[in-house]
């Protein structure tokens, strides 16, 4: 193997990404940096359909389960064993985020991210941001401080109870496409944070992205072994989490719900997710005319950035009668505007044109629908037909309809430029209420009212794990500042936040101290 743990910018994103100059991947196990012989050829550039990156199609696994077994059920670290990595941890964010802070580096993850998940520049720019303050959070004392404990006293002298926060040790990451940096870096370091030695796995189609930020944080001082990295197909990393059963002994997955699932299968529920999300945005009665372009806004940003292609992005948007008839009008207008050239509108990476038609078509013949705009696909592009090329397009369908027959087909994620919009009326909150029952996904929420009465019925009828709410409310949003991530299921995975990492990342472990000099009535029975 070729040891490169030095070097963090072998992919160069202005000019190896070409098809005379491809970039090459790497996987990272035992510290060190190798390839394979055998590559994906279905790897292509996601705005011509040109190869552009050389990325291994790992078929033999045999190092990476030897280093899932090299890690002890403890953990590399843990509040009674080797306390100084924590300190250490602390010193590898500061040393990241200064470099990232740096406008070459931070340029730099933003055109990779660019190339390979096509959005557009503030988008991209927005996901580096958000990784430098996560790390900049956790720097100096910062991850010491996530192992927190507690006590309580005991029943005598010498007793005492005390909680700490445990490692699972051997652990598996598997991010998707769509945040191709954010996702797998906070949740990678929120593993290594609380003492676990993952083994990672990105989406092929981007994963060059988070193989240069590993590369980035060895170059600051992350301990090579700490971390092992593969590039392989899906279908294959199912198979090496079957070949470990009994080895991990957490896998945190984010991608589709029906992936989640068999995920589950195969670790009997060791788990913790963030699947899909069929993301709600409700506006309520309280009309107010100095707010209409910025709910449009705000409401055009949640459901085509990046395409559509957020896990919190918009699904569906519920609007009182009040706004309909100044709201819609203003959504589509702004809908419009959105270009390819500076990729406002972009590739679909997970749904075709065929697709994409085909649930539009669907949605449209639901009695009462109407296409409120869009419908189509993009024209005079060269983005690959592998990959969907499509207008932002809403389909409006009446509110019996969704709460009726049709619901199973009016929630499922279209995962793209896509959202249902609905109206609804004085009398019609229940039943909207309802929808939001039967809705399995409860990632993202939004509530917007200025009219509390209204926020705490919604609020309190409905379980989605973040939910924005006020007259600036979206579904969309920064998860290094607030908790990210789903409610309602126990497997749900928390991303972020001090807490994030705590739930998802570490387990609870009470040890209780009982010391001191022997009593002489030692052998009293206990007060019943």
């Amino acid at each position: 193997m070729k040891d490169k743990t030095a070097a963090f910018a072998t992919v160069d994103p202005f000019e190896g990404m070409t098809g005379k100059n491809p970039g090459r991947a790497e996987n990272l196990v035992g510290g060190q940096w190798y390839s394979v012989e055998q590559l994906r050829d279905d790897i292509v550039d996601p705005m011509n359909g040109d190869r552009f990156l050389e990325i291994p199609d790992t078929r033999d696994f045999t190092p990476f389960l030897d280093g899932l077994r090299s890690c002890p059920k403890t953990g590399l670290h843990n509040p009674m064993k080797n306390t100084e990595r924590y300190v250490m941890l602390g010193q590898v964010c500061a040393r990241a985020a200064a470099l990232m802070a740096e406008q070459e580096v931070a340029d730099y993850f933003t055109r990779l991210i660019q190339r390979v998940m096509p959005k557009s520049w503030g988008q991209c720019a927005g996901e580096v941001q958000v990784t430098r303050v996560f790390i900049e959070n956790f720097a100096g004392d910062g991850v010491r401080f996530l192992a927190r404990g507690f006590s309580n006293p005991g029943d005598r002298t010498g007793q005492e109870s005390r909680g700490y926060r445990w490692p699972f040790g051997p652990v598996a990451v598997i991010a998707p496409f769509n945040f191709p940096l954010e996702i797998p870096a906070l949740q990678v370091m929120g593993a290594l944070f609380m003492g676990n030695r993952p083994l990672v796995k990105v989406d092929s189609k981007v994963s060059i992205v988070f193989e240069q930020f590993l590369r980035l944080l060895i170059h600051c001082g992350l301990p090579a072994g700490d971390v092992d990295m593969v590039h392989c197909r899906g279908e294959n990393m199912g198979k090496l989490i079957g070949d470990a059963r009994g080895v991990i002994r957490l896998v945190q997955f984010t991608g589709s719900s029906e992936v989640a699932e068999r995920v589950a299968a195969t670790v009997n529920g060791a788990v913790r997710i963030e699947d899909a999300g069929f993301d709600w945005k409700i506006i309520g009665p309280d009309y107010d005319e100095t707010w209409l372009d910025y709910v449009a806004w705000q409401s055009d940003e949640d459901a085509y950035n990046a395409s559509g292609q957020k896990c919190s992005a918009q699904s569906i948007l519920f609007v009182h009668d009040n706004w309909a008839q100044a709201l819609l009008p203003k959504i589509a207008e702004l809908a419009g505007r959105r270009r390819l050239d500076d990729l406002g509108i972009g590739p679909v990476l997970t749904w075709t044109n065929e697709q994409i038609k085909s649930h539009v078509d669907a949605a449209l013949a639901v009695p009462g629908a109407e296409l409120l705009f869009g419908g189509k696909p993009l024209s005079e592009h060269e983005i690959p037909a592998c990959y969907g090329a499509w207008q932002p397009t809403a389909v409006r369908v009446p509110l019996d309809a969704i709460c009726g027959e049709h619901f199973e087909l009016l929630t499922t994620e279209l995962f793209g430029p896509f959202q249902v919009v609905v109206t609804y009326g004085d009398g019609g909150l229940d039943s909207v209420l309802g929808v939001f029952e039967r809705i399995s996904q409860h990632l993202t929420a939004a509530v917007v009212s200025a009219d509390p009465v209204f926020q705490q019925k919604v609020l309190g009828a409905t379980v989605n794990g973040t939910t924005y709410c006020g007259m600036r409310a979206r579904t969309t949003g920064a998860p290094q500042n607030h908790w990210f991530g789903p409610c309602g299921d126990p497997r749900g995975a928390g991303i972020g936040t001090p807490e994030a990492i705590r739930l998802t990342w570490s387990g609870h472990r009470e040890i209780i101290f009982d010391q001191g000099a022997l009593a002489t009535d030692w052998a009293t029975p206990p007060i019943s």
